[in-house]
């Protein structure tokens, strides 16, 4: 089985651009990706994954990346006749899109293959267009299951579940998070450490949506969400896109030099699926861990740096634990304790996380990949990992009761081809 590179990365900056069309943010992201790949044009792509969530709101229900791709096929900036696969997991949708990628070189059908994720959450004016693609995310044919499920997680975190009093996601972080305090000894000022630490992070991140740094105090004096979530701690509305080559060893072998040496290689990617599970039960992503380092051939031990799906500061607590970084129920202790900061045991979020960084939903995964291949090539000034060889991105998408609906972990090494 032939080995697997990402030869190209980018991202665009993210945030709130009404002004910016979902072909406009495609074609920055292409464009960009050729440009770090070193390709001139894209004519040797063989496949194509186009991730997104919210085009339906549009009307664009169907064919979404070939919409979007027409404008680089009519240009000669997209080869003609390449089959795009449209992909849709809720908050995983780009990491989907990723696996898919990689599944096109190990399955040896293709030598280059293309992910991008595109999105747009941000619309001025029309908050129910927001709400929509949301709502996707979670059970709309019966959602009484749901409800009676968090109705009795709410009676056993101590976190009563209120339909309809705020953002149902958010009030699920937030029991989850009452849970763990309750059961743990887990506190605001960790979770709210975790946050000021990201958001100095992000601070320094050109492409972050939020580039300013908050206090520990200053994120738990901030607008209620759902306590014991203060806004500081939530994942803020905005737009962006991601993208990456994924190519073959034989092909990466045809490339300059310079090419090479700037390669990823991606040691796992792993998909799993949620279900309604126990509230002391484990989460879906420490499965997700499970198998990745069983494919890579590695422990917890040996990972550098990581990059978790921090909806809120509360899941990089609980997503360290999972991850095997830590034990479980230790979490906050080990943020609060500088663990997961710059220079510490294992640095998470350096990107500024989902909290800083923005998290337009289709486009999340592949800026976590973005941001771990800058740092495993030392390309990130100020906010640079040392010595950083293997890094781990986990990314969630959907609910399932206290599942994401979807969990894709990926490991990714520095290059030594």
């Amino acid at each position: 089985m032939d080995e697997v590179y990402l030869i190209g990365v980018s991202c665009t900056p993210f945030g709130k651009q009404p002004e910016a069309s979902f072909k406009d943010l495609s074609r920055q992201a292409y464009l960009e990706v050729l440009a770090d790949a070193g390709l001139d044009s894209g004519e040797q792509i063989e496949q194509a994954w186009f991730g997104n969530c919210g085009m339906g709101t549009f009307g664009q229900r169907n064919i979404r990346g070939q919409v979007c791709f027409t404008p680089l096929v009519q240009e000669r900036l997209f080869p003609e006749r390449v089959p795009m696969i449209n992909v849709e997991g809720g908050c995983a949708t780009a990491s989907m899109a990723l696996h898919g990628a990689v599944k096109d070189i190990l399955s040896g059908q293709s030598e280059l293959s293309l992910a991008i994720g595109v999105e747009k959450t941000f619309y001025p004016g029309d908050a129910a267009k927001t709400q929509e693609i949301f709502e996707g995310g979670i059970d709309q044919l019966d959602p009484q299951e749901w409800m009676d499920y968090y109705r009795r997680a709410g009676e056993v975190s101590g976190k009563p579940f209120v339909p309809g009093s705020g953002t149902v996601f958010m009030d699920t972080y937030a029991m989850q998070a009452a849970h763990h305090m309750k059961t743990w000894g887990t506190t605001r000022e960790q979770i709210a450490f975790a946050s000021s630490k990201n958001h100095a992070m992000g601070a320094l991140n050109p492409k972050a949506q939020y580039r300013f740094t908050l206090t520990p105090e200053q994120v738990l004096a901030d607008r209620e969400i759902s306590w014991p979530l203060t806004r500081a701690m939530c994942a803020p509305i905005g737009d962006g896109a991601a993208a990456a080559l994924v190519c073959s060893g034989r092909f990466l072998k045809t490339q300059p030099k310079a090419v090479q040496e700037r390669a990823v290689r991606v040691l796992a990617s792993v998909l799993t699926g949620g279900k309604y599970r126990d509230l002391n039960e484990p989460g879906l992503s420490q499965e997700a861990a499970r198998r990745a380092y069983a494919r890579a051939g590695i422990t917890p031990a040996q990972i550098d740096l990581a990059e978790v799906h921090d909806a809120t500061s509360f899941c990089e607590i609980y997503q360290v634990e999972m991850l095997g970084l830590c034990e479980r129920g230790q979490g906050g202790a080990f943020v609060a304790s500088g663990a997961t900061a710059l220079g510490g045991q294992v640095p998470v979020n350096l990107s500024g996380g989902l909290v800083s960084k923005g998290h337009p939903v289709g486009a999340t995964g592949l800026s976590m990949i973005y941001e771990l291949s800058e740092q495993l090539r030392g390309n990130c000034g100020p906010r640079q990992a040392q010595g950083a060889d293997i890094a781990v991105a986990e990314n969630g998408g959907g609910v399932i009761g206290f599942d994401e609906a979807a969990c894709s972990m990926t490991v990714l090494q520095r290059s030594r081809f």
